[in-house]
């Protein structure tokens, strides 16, 4: 059973940098996606960025040149280095595990980012 483990959120003030971390355990094959989503209160969940195995990214427009989405596949772990927050960034902030051969994909708990003012 694959399971992620989401951790580094927190609280900051406006222009200041969190790093979310997000492990996977158990046995997860080639060819897999990982990503961090996010939800603001009363919104959708909203892509932030994904990466392959083989290190292309996605990013959404919003985020290019603040956000920069990392992972170490011997760790089966993603990161995600956010600079530059601002207020409008306080979501819960999801990863997501996907396997897109075997059409199988898991998410995370969340773990809340805060920005104040």
């Amino acid at each position: 059973q694959v399971q992620l483990v989401e951790s580094g959120g927190g609280s900051v003030q406006a222009g200041g940098s969190l790093r979310l971390s997000c492990a996977a355990t158990g046995t997860i094959f080639g060819g897999t996606i990982m990503g961090w989503y996010r939800q603001a209160p009363g919104k959708q969940r909203d892509l932030v960025a994904t990466m392959t195995s083989s290190g292309s990214t996605t990013y959404a427009d919003s985020f290019k040149g603040r956000f920069t989405i990392s992972r170490d596949n011997a760790k089966k772990t993603v990161y995600l280095q956010m600079n530059s927050l601002r207020p409008e960034d306080t979501a819960v902030y999801y990863c997501r595990l996907n396997e897109p051969f075997r059409g199988r994909e898991w998410w995370g708990q969340g773990t809340q980012v805060t920005v104040s003012s």
